[in-house]
């Protein structure tokens, strides 16, 4: 009994050392049996001739290791090539994941799906933001004695000042660049053109005086969804005061006091003329 229980241990030895993982002993309700018992031993002896011969020493010490994520999370987003824009925020109910262009189509790249969300992001800020500047500036003074729709204010801007928003304006993309996108290879532009950096979110620029930044992932996933739905509202906002205002040359306050007189029965156009825009 001996000299066979000697065999087993030696050919499992050496056969556990052209497997990826070591035997273990296996502890389940059937160890009261005398021949699980006497198997138990035979594994826990195979296991001891490895830490002495060195076989599976190195298996041992790999699983034992912490095994870090192919892809660290960035703001609690790790992209997931399987679900609809690798798992990005932003689809809400009633239209859910709405994609009818095929932006985020399957087969399209990661940096493409990002690249795409950055943009998104940035332009629904730039409209909110312009979407503001209509309403408010169309309506106080300006110190620069700046009158008239919205559209035709910005060639009214004196030269200086036009230079100084063009500078700031300038500035702020040079650090979103900085920030966001891989440095240029001028020896392979195709390694590097239009590139994000792997650990970049989209939109995330680090701006954030106000601490508005949620740490949980769950509720930034939240914020971006409503700053997302926001700045596409702000986008089709601006597209309809920006096509109006070219249609009647009226700023936006003006256009609703032209219909007013209309639905009021009055004629619009009465005292145009001699010098007056109606």
């Amino acid at each position: 009994n001996m000299m066979k229980l000697a065999v087993l241990a030696s050919s499992i030895a050496a056969s556990s050392a052209f497997t990826s993982q070591p035997f273990a002993p296996m502890r389940t309700a059937l160890h009261a049996t005398e021949e699980a018992t006497t198997v138990e031993e035979s594994l826990d002896l195979g296991r001891s001739l490895d830490e002495v011969s060195g076989f599976g020493s190195s298996e041992e010490a790999a699983v034992d290791e912490p095994v870090d994520p192919a892809v660290a999370p960035i703001n609690g987003w790790v992209p997931d090539e399987s679900l609809p824009c690798y798992g990005l925020p932003g689809a809400v109910a009633p239209t859910g994941y709405f994609d009818p262009l095929g932006f985020a189509q399957a087969g399209i790249t990661l940096n493409e799906v990002k690249r795409n969300r950055e943009a998104e992001v940035m332009h629904g800020r730039v409209a909110m933001i312009a979407t503001l500047g209509y309403l408010v500036g169309e309506q106080l003074p300006s110190p620069f004695g700046i009158t008239g729709p919205a559209n035709d204010q910005l060639q009214q801007v004196p030269l200086p000042a036009f230079i100084l928003l063009t500078a700031a304006i300038g500035t702020a993309e040079i650090k979103r660049a900085q920030r966001g996108w891989v440095e240029p290879d001028f020896g392979n532009w195709s390694k590097t053109l239009f590139k994000l950096r792997e650990n970049y979110y989209p939109g995330d620029l680090g701006f954030d005086p106000l601490g508005l930044k949620p740490t949980d992932p769950k509720e930034f996933a939240t914020m971006q969804t409503k700053e997302l739905q926001n700045g596409r509202l702000a986008m089709i906002m601006w597209t309809g005061m920006c096509a109006q205002e070219l249609c009647n040359h009226r700023t936006l306050i003006g256009t609703i006091e032209f219909y007013q007189k209309v639905f009021a029965g009055v004629n619009p156009y009465e005292g145009c003329g001699d010098g007056v825009i109606c």
